[in-house]
C-alpha cells in the first residue's frame, strides 16, 4: 500500500515519542580528539552507563551512503575498557568482527572505552575530517535511534570547525579557544554517524541564502590559506543552489545545513551524503578557475539533493535498525540516479553550469552508456543490487563488460525520461518537480528523519501527477536486459546523441581541469582508455581493438612505425578514414611484445547533442531556474579563523 500522509505523520509522530523516551536515558558520552590529525592517528574516550553482566558493544559496519561493508574495524586500534580503575578484558566475535564482548562486574555503573583510530584519508597537516564511524562504540542489538549519546569534540589550538552539531559549551565558535573541549547538544547514534565534522587551521563559514529559512552554511578548510576564502561569484550561486533546492523540493528536513567542505590535495576527494550536512572534498584548487568548477559543479548540488532523496526519503531496505545489519542495493537508481538527474539539473539552474555545459555533459554520460557493453548481460537493476561488489573496482580492466556503479547515470536517464514524459504528456504544464513536491515534502518540514518507501508507492506517487503505467515504465528501463542506454528523455528532450569529430567545449575544459589536455579519447573509435604514458587500463568488449586482441594493462609502445605519443595515436585515428590498411600497435603485455592491427576507418569520435528543429526544447526548460533571480539578496559572511595568514 502507498505511504500517504497520515502514514508520514504518524512516523513523525512516532520519532516525537522516541524522543521522549530518549530523554529519560542517560546519554553515552563520546569525547573525540583530532589533535594528533596530523600524525595521522584520532582518539577517543566514551562513558557507556551499564549494569553488571555479559555486554556486547559494537562499531558500526555497514555506513550509510557508502552501500557497502565500508566500517573502519581494521583501523581502531588501542582498545582498551576499564571500569572502577580496573581494566576488563574483552573478546572480539569470531563472526561479527566489529564487535566487542565483556562482562561487567557488580557495582558498575559505568564503562569507560578508549580507542585509537589509524587514519590515512581525509586528513593533513592542517585538516582533519572526521566521520563518527570512526570513533563511535556503543551497545550492539539495539536499534541506533534508540541509543541516546552526547559527542564532544577537542581540535588543534586555533582550527576553525564545521559541523550541523549544536555546541552548548566550550567557549567561542566556530573557531574554539585553545584547549577547549566542545561539547555538543545530546543525539542518538543514528543521527551522530550522520553528522560529520571538518576541522583545519584556514577555515572559513559563510553563510548563504539568508532569505531562506533555515539557515544554510557553508564551512570550509584548506591546506593554504587563500582557498578556503571562497569568492563572491562562487557563493552566489551557492545561495542560488539553496534557492533552487528549495523550491524544487518544497521542503526542509533539517534544523539548519552546513555544506563541508575541504579543500587539498592531500585531504580531499569526497562525496559523502548526511541529512543536515555533506561532507565534500576536492582538490586544493577545486574551484579556482572556470575549468575546475565545472569539473566539480555537481559536487555540492548531487549531495545536498540527498538531504530529501537518500536520506529523508529512504528505500525501505536501505535504511536497517542498525549499522550492523546489510544494506539492500535495490532502488538504488532512485536513491543515486534520481539523485544524480536532481544535482547535475540543479547546478545548472544555479549558475554552477550552463545550459550548454549541461547538456554536453548529459551527452558523455549518455555515450559512455550506450557504449557500456555489460548492458549486453546486466540490468540496471541488477548493478544496485550488487552495489556492494562493483564499487571501487581497481584496477578497471574489462570495466565495460562487467559495467560499475551504472545505477547512478542509468538512473539520471530514466529520470530524464519521466520528466519530459511528464512535460509532453500535460504540455508542460507538469513535471517532475510537482512529484517531488508530492515525494520528497510528506509530513512537510521536519527536522533529520528517515521516511522508507517502497516501489509501489514511488509509482502511485507519480500517478498523482500523471495517471501511467509507471511500474511498466520503469520495469521496461531498469529490470530488463538492454543493449541500448535509455536515450527517450533526450529525445523527447528536443535533442538526439551524435558523434563529431570534435570534442566539445566542455570535454575540452574538463580535460584541461583533470590534467588529461594532452591525452587522446579514442574509446568511441577504436575502443581504447589510454594513458598518455600509452598503458591500457580498458577496452571496449566487441569494439575494434578488442576485436584486434588488445587487452587492458598493456602498454602501446608503437603506432604505425612511430613511437607511441599521444599525437601519434590521435593522427593514426585521423588518417585512418583515407588508409585503407588497419592501425598498427606494437604493444608491451606484461614482459612480452606483441603486434595489434586494428580494422578502424572512422576517424575521431566525440559525443554531442544535437538539436531536433521543430521539436519542443525541454532540456532547456528543465535547466532554466525555477527562482526569480533577485540581486539584491546579499550574501552574508559568517565568522573565520583569524589565523588566516600564518603559513
Amino acid at each position: 500500500m502507498r505511504a500517504t500522509l497520515p502514514r508520514v505523520t504518524g512516523a513523525i509522530f512516532a520519532v516525537l515519542l522516541t524522543a521522549s523516551a530518549l530523554a529519560q536515558q542517560t546519554p553515552i558520552q563520546v569525547t573525540a580528539n583530532l589533535t594528533d590529525g596530523p600524525r595521522k592517528l584520532y582518539h577517543s574516550d566514551t562513558e557507556i552507563p551499564v549494569k553488571a553482566g555479559p555486554l556486547d558493544l559494537i562499531t558500526p559496519e555497514w555506513v550509510p551512503g557508502t552501500h557497502q561493508s565500508y566500517g573502519p574495524a581494521k583501523d581502531i586500534v588501542g582498545v582498551k575498557f576499564t571500569a572502577n580503575g580496573k581494566t576488563l578484558a574483552w573478546r572480539r566475535d569470531d563472526v561479527d568482527l566489529f564487535e566487542f564482548h565483556l562482562t561487567i562486574p557488580p557495582g558498575v555503573t559505568t564503562l569507560h572505552a578508549h580507542l585509537d583510530c589509524i587514519v590515512t584519508t581525509r586528513v593533513s597537516q592542517k585538516i582533519a575530517v572526521l566521520e563518527w564511524e570512526r570513533l563511535m562504540i556503543y551497545p550492539a542489538h539495539i536499534p541506533v535511534k534508540d541509543i541516546p549519546i552526547q559527542p564532544s569534540l577537542i581540535v588543534p589550538a586555533g582550527w576553525g570547525v564545521g559541523t550541523a552539531l549544536t555546541p552548548i559549551s566550550g567557549g567561542s565558535w566556530p573557531v574554539p579557544a585553545a584547549g577547549a573541549t566542545t561539547k555538543f547538544a545530546a543525539t542518538t547514534v543514528e543521527q551522530l554517524e550522520d553528522s560529520p565534522i571538518i576541522a583545519g587551521q584556514y577555515f572559513h563559514e559563510f553563510a548563504l541564502a539568508p532569505d531562506i529559512s533555515p539557515k544554510h552554511y557553508i564551512d570550509v578548510v584548506s591546506d593554504f590559506p587563500k582557498d578556503s576564502n571562497l569568492s563572491p561569484q562562487l557563493l552566489e550561486k551557492l545561495s542560488n543552489l539553496v534557492r533552487e533546492a528549495s523550491a524544487a523540493y518544497g521542503s526542509h528536513h533539517y534544523h539548519e545545513y552546513h555544506f563541508l567542505l575541504t579543500l587539498s590535495d592531500v585531504a580531499g576527494g569526497e562525496g559523502l551524503e548526511h541529512g543536515q550536512s555533506s561532507d565534500n572534498g576536492t582538490r586544493e584548487k577545486g574551484f579556482s578557475s572556470p575549468a575546475t568548477e565545472l569539473s566539480n559543479a555537481d559536487l555540492l548540488s548531487h549531495e545536498f539533493t540527498h538531504s530529501w532523496n537518500g536520506k529523508y526519503r529512504r528505500p525501505a531496505h536501505l535504511y536497517q535498525p542498525d549499522f550492523a545489519t546489510p544494506q539492500w542495493g535495490r532502488l538504488l537508481w532512485v536513491y543515486e540516479g534520481m539523485t544524480q538527474y536532481l544535482g547535475d539539473v540543479l547546478a545548472a539552474r544555479s549558475g554552477l553550469k550552463s545550459q550548454a555545459q549541461y547538456r554536453d555533459m548529459l551527452a558523455s554520460s549518455a555515450a559512455n552508456l550506450e557504449y557500456k557493453r555489460g548492458r549486453d548481460w546486466r540490468d540496471t537493476e541488477d548493478t544496485a543490487v550488487a552495489a556492494s561488489i562493483i564499487r571501487h573496482v581497481n584496477p578497471p580492466a574489462w570495466n565495460n563488460w562487467r559495467r560499475g556503479q551504472d545505477y547512478y547515470q542509468e538512473g539520471e536517464l530514466v529520470w530524464l525520461d519521466a520528466d519530459t514524459l511528464i512535460r509532453q504528456k500535460t504540455n508542460n504544464k507538469k513535471s517532475l518537480t510537482d512529484f517531488l513536491h508530492i515525494f520528497l515534502a510528506k509530513g512537510g518540514n521536519t527536522g533529520p528523519l528517515i521516511v522508507p518507501y517502497t516501489f509501489d508507492e514511488l509509482c502511485a506517487d507519480l500517478n498523482q501527477v500523471l495517471p501511467y503505467d509507471w511500474a511498466k515504465f520503469f520495469h521496461d528501463r531498469v529490470y530488463r536486459i538492454d543493449p541500448h542506454a535509455d536515450l527517450d528523455g533526450i529525445e523527447r528532450g528536443g535533442y538526439k546523441l551524435v558523434f563529431t569529430d570534435k570534442p566539445s567545449a566542455s570535454s575540452r575544459l574538463l580535460a584541461h581541469a583533470s590534467g588529461r589536455g594532452d591525452s587522446i579519447e579514442c574509446w568511441y573509435s577504436i575502443g581504447l582508455r589510454v594513458n598518455r604514458s600509452g598503458t591500457i587500463s580498458d577496452v571496449l568488449w566487441h569494439g575494434p581493438a578488442d576485436t584486434a586482441g588488445v587487452s587492458p594493462t598493456e602498454k602501446i609502445i608503437a603506432v604505425n612505425g612511430q613511437i607511441y605519443s599521444p599525437d601519434a595515436l590521435k593522427q593514426a585515428i585521423i588518417d585512418s578514414k583515407t588508409n585503407k590498411g588497419p592501425i598498427h600497435l606494437i604493444l608491451q603485455a606484461d614482459t612480452f611484445i606483441k603486434t595489434a592491427d586494428i580494422d578502424y576507418h572512422g576517424g575521431e569520435r566525440y559525443p554531442r547533442l544535437e538539436r531536433v528543429n521543430g521539436t519542443p526544447d525541454y532540456l532547456d526548460d528543465i535547466t532554466t531556474p525555477l527562482v526569480k533571480k533577485d540581486d539584491s539578496s546579499p550574501i552574508k559572511f559568517g565568522k573565520e579563523n583569524s589565523d588566516q595568514d600564518e603559513q
